[in-house]
C-alpha cells in the first residue's frame, strides 16, 4: 500500500469511528425511550383532598396522585342498574377478559345514555385487568340462560359475543357536576400529562353512593 493509501485509509477510519459512535448514542437513547414506562391516561382511586382547580387521588395500588381540574371538566355520575336493563339496541361499554371456552366474559358493563350513543365504538385493549378488552359497541341479541345473558354486540369494524353472569357489575351514567368531586369519593379520571410534567383530567366518571367505577 502507496503512502497516500495509507492516508486515506487513516482518514477513512478516523470519519467512520465518530459515526458509529453518533450511531450507538442514537441506539441507546431509543432503547432508553422504548423501555420508559408509558405515560398513564386514567387513574381509579378515591379522593383525598379538593383545593380549588386541584385534586388529590389515592389510586387503588396506593399511590397519591395530584390532578389540575380543567376548567371545562366534563363529570358524570355512575349508578348501579340490572342485568335485564340492558336490552337489543342499548349501547354499551363491557370490559372483558378470555373465558376458558375462547370467548369473552364480562368484568363490567356500563350502559351509556342515547346521549352518549356512539362513545368510543369499537373495541381495544384495557388495563382494568391483565388481558382485558374494552368494547362499546349496541347490543344486537341478548339470550338468558340459567346463569347470565350472552350479549352479541356489534360494532362499526366488527362483532363480539360477550357472557355477563349475574353476578356482574352493571352500571349506567347519569348527569352530575364538580360538586361531586370531595373527599371520600370513588373515581376513576382521564387524564393527560401536561408539558410540565404535571397531570390534567377533563373527564371524571364518579360512582353514586359509595359506589367504586367497575370499568
Amino acid at each position: 500500500m502507496g503512502q497516500s493509501e495509507t492516508v486515506m485509509a487513516i482518514q477513512r477510519a478516523t470519519f467512520t469511528r465518530p459515526l458509529i459512535a453518533v450511531a450507538m448514542v442514537a441506539v441507546s437513547t431509543y432503547c432508553a425511550f422504548a423501555q420508559r414506562a408509558p405515560v398513564p391516561t386514567r387513574v381509579r382511586g378515591t379522593i383525598e383532598a379538593v383545593n380549588g382547580d386541584t385534586m388529590q387521588v389515592k389510586s387503588r395500588s396506593g399511590e397519591d396522585v395530584k390532578l389540575r381540574i380543567a376548567s371545562d371538566v366534563n363529570v358524570s355520575g355512575i349508578t348501579k342498574i340490572s342485568l335485564a336493563d340492558i336490552k337489543p339496541g342499548s349501547f354499551i361499554g363491557a370490559t372483558t377478559v378470555p373465558g376458558p371456552d375462547g370467548g369473552q366474559n364480562a368484568v363490567e358493563v356500563h350502559v351509556f345514555p342515547e346521549s352518549m350513543r356512539g362513545t368510543g365504538e369499537g373495541s381495544r385493549p384495557w388495563d382494568l385487568k391483565p388481558n382485558s378488552s374494552m368494547t362499546n359497541a349496541t347490543v344486537a341479541e341478548s339470550v338468558v340462560g340459567n346463569d347470565g345473558h350472552t350479549l352479541l354486540v356489534k360494532y362499526k369494524d366488527g362483532e363480539k359475543k360477550v357472557f355477563v353472569a349475574d353476578n356482574t357489575p352493571v352500571v349506567t351514567f347519569v348527569p352530575s357536576d364538580k360538586s361531586e368531586l370531595k373527599p371520600g369519593a370513588k373515581v376513576i379520571a382521564f387524564m393527560k400529562q401536561l408539558p410540565d410534567g404535571s397531570f390534567e383530567t377533563n373527564r371524571v366518571s364518579v360512582g353514586r353512593d359509595g359506589l367504586t367505577p367497575p370499568m
